[in-house]
């Protein structure tokens, strides 16, 4: 059952307040060190991986890129999803509202208990496949990302999901905790209105987790749609 659930699960209301400006790296992205948006990226991780695994698996955006990112999406933040771990090229579109940050994950790994495990233990078992990680790559406009290993891997704070009926896992709607994720995020800083391109992919040579290697290849094409208050 554990493993089966680290095989499915793994790999990414309008606020039109002004937000604090979380310092960015180069003008891109935002970075982990960071607490944009009021939450550091370890709890920012958790609501990626809760946000996701809240979709029905009809209609789960981490398996059908058809899926309307507005859906379920609310705040200043907005979560992005990979390809879900096939290594397959997966081209997907957006629209966002201007001042939107975009969250995602480069490449991650989630360890959900079943069997009575610690965090302590959870981590264990997912650490060996972030750390086979070999490729990471951001480019935003064309313009190349510094996305180095160093500097964007992030491990979640412990947390809980709550799976909804018809859920990817095909069990009875329930939260199971704890819940741990170990991974490479970025958070895109918000951008100016218009059309862009960014793309992202990430591979690991090696999970006893999920049974091998496996990779991440998705591109946007996002559009920034201005908002008028009246």
């Amino acid at each position: 059952m554990r493993t089966r659930i680290a095989a499915i699960l793994t790999a990414a209301t309008l606020s039109v307040a002004a937000a604090p400006s979380p310092t960015r790296d180069d003008g891109l992205v935002i970075l982990p060190g960071n607490t944009p948006f009021g939450a550091v990226f370890s709890q920012w991780t958790a609501r990626w991986w809760q946000f996701a695994l809240s979709f029905p698996a009809d209609a789960n955006p981490l398996f059908d890129a058809s899926v309307s990112c507005v859906v379920g999406q609310s705040g200043p933040v907005w979560f992005l999803m990979h390809d879900f771990g096939s290594g397959t090229p997966v081209h997907r579109t957006c629209s966002v509202p201007e001042g939107t940050a975009l969250f995602f994950p480069i490449i991650n790994v989630v360890d959900i208990n079943v069997a009575s495990q610690s965090p302590a233990e959870l981590r264990a078992e997912t650490a060996p496949c972030l750390d086979a990680v070999t490729e990471l790559r951001l480019t935003v406009d064309g313009r190349s990302v510094d996305v180095k290993k160093s500097k964007t891997r992030v491990r979640s704070v412990v947390f809980p999901v709550t799976f909804p009926d018809g859920n990817v896992l095909g069990v009875p709607a329930t939260t199971y905790s704890p819940v741990i994720d170990d991974g490479y995020y970025v958070m895109l800083a918000p951008m100016s209105v218009g059309t862009h391109t960014f793309a992202f992919s990430g591979s690991s040579t090696g999970c006893p987790l999920m049974g091998g290697p496996f990779a991440v290849d998705v591109t946007y094409d996002l559009t920034v749609v201005p908002v008028t208050l009246r």
